[in-house]
């Protein structure tokens, strides 16, 4: 209740920025060609057009979920995001082949850890989409995602900002 009166009154809560796992260009969560990511569904965020191939820890986090095909990994930061990272459209059908995972699921991970490895031009020859969907699944905890859409981010750097 606290925090809606300070709303209210036009006080701002916190925000949190979350840097990028992957560098590449950003684009509109709602540009992606898949409806479950580009409805906001999972949760908000941005999707980057990767130029790099590797996935790794945007922030001192716990890895709450890798799936067993590699293509996707999902942590707690720190700062209280829920964050999903997903490499590629449909690359849970390549079972595994082109990706690396270099953490397990209750691992505590520091900022910068390689987390996947994926080879993009062999996912690519093999007709996969590799746009990668960056979620915020406890976007409903926050009054305002902003993502730095139209720019190229590299990994680290700043990515979406998230506010109370």
């Amino acid at each position: 209740m606290f925090k809606s009166v300070l709303k209210t009154l036009g006080f701002r809560g916190h925000s949190s920025v979350l840097l990028s796992p992957l560098a590449g260009k950003v684009i509109p969560l709602s540009d992606v060609r898949d409806p479950m990511f580009s409805s906001g569904s999972l949760g908000e965020g941005v999707a980057i057009e990767p130029t790099g191939g590797k996935v790794v820890a945007p922030s001192d986090s716990k890895v709450k979920a890798i799936f067993p095909s590699g293509h996707a990994v999902a942590l707690h930061t720190n700062e209280g995001l829920d964050v999903l990272v997903h490499i590629g459209l449909d690359t849970e059908k390549l079972e595994g082949r082109h990706f690396t995972v270099h953490a397990a699921v209750g691992d505590s991970v520091k900022r910068g850890d390689v987390l996947i490895e994926f080879d993009r031009d062999a996912i690519k020859r093999e007709g996969y989409d590799l746009t990668a969907p960056i979620l915020i699944c406890n976007s409903a905890e926050y009054s305002c995602i902003k993502g730095e859409v139209g720019d190229t981010v590299g990994e680290l750097e700043k990515l979406l900002t998230a506010r109370e």
